[in-house]
């Protein structure tokens, strides 16, 4: 498979009188799994929309790369799964109806769509809802049905923002799971989350306050550069300072 990169150069971007990012900076690149920690308000939905070119920025640029040249975003669009925040399936269809919408929305043929189907289903541990509608599952279940919708259409990018905001520790558990399949099948996820102990399931992580990366790299090596046992602590010890 061919190297997909992304490159986030200096972006800014102001609403009025609030700095939501100031000259954010970062590398991504196929086969890892990226996060974006912080608390609320320190910009990661921001990023993603202008990542996704849903939002432009006041200065800076995002570039997609394929092989080490740039490419337009237009080409690269349709192999970005992207879950935002807000509720984004249909409440009155149920999971096996979901997938079926997908699989006509992204044209898979019926042997792909059965295996993938199959495998995705039984990843997500929820062959025995397949009757039921997504209005009414469960927190987790939820947004492990609109992952595994949007892992139909084979993704080369996955951009989810706070998936497992709110869901409890368990379906948080098997969430990550598919996360880490994805990323094992070459996949580029990024992952923004306000959930501390997250991060530590990243390769990489960019920790975020108030629209700036403070400080970027591999979890472990963060927080023995900080001296911290968590990142918990880390954004702890950070916040005392400023007192």
């Amino acid at each position: 498979m061919n190297e997909i990169e992304i490159w986030v150069d200096k972006v800014f971007k102001q609403f009025k009188d609030v700095v939501a990012l100031d000259n954010v900076s970062m590398r991504f690149a196929s086969g890892k799994l990226y996060g974006i920690i912080g608390p609320a308000g320190a910009g990661k939905t921001t990023l993603f929309r202008i990542m996704m070119d849903l939002m432009r920025a006041n200065s800076g640029t995002v570039q997609y790369r394929e092989n080490g040249r740039k490419i337009y975003f237009d080409k690269i669009q349709e192999q970005i799964a992207y879950m935002p925040q807000s509720h984004s399936l249909y409440a009155d269809l149920s999971v096996e109806e979901h997938l079926d919408f997908f699989r006509k929305l992204y044209g898979i043929n019926d042997a792909d769509f059965q295996y993938k189907k199959d495998e995705l289903v039984h990843l997500a541990r929820l062959e025995t809802f397949l009757d039921r509608p997504a209005g009414k599952l469960s927190g987790g279940m939820y947004k492990k049905l609109g992952l595994i919708c949007a892992l139909l259409r084979s993704p080369r990018i996955m951009m989810l923002d706070e998936p497992t905001n709110g869901v409890d520790p368990i379906s948080r558990r098997e969430f990550w799971g598919l996360l880490d399949n994805a990323k094992n099948n070459g996949i580029l996820v990024l992952i923004s989350t306000a959930y501390m102990d997250e991060a530590e399931r990243c390769n990489s992580v960019a920790l975020m306050e108030n629209g700036r990366v403070f400080a970027a790299g591999e979890p472990d090596l963060l927080l023995k550069k900080y001296n911290s046992n968590s990142f918990d602590e880390l954004f702890l010890k950070r916040r005392e300072k400023r007192k």
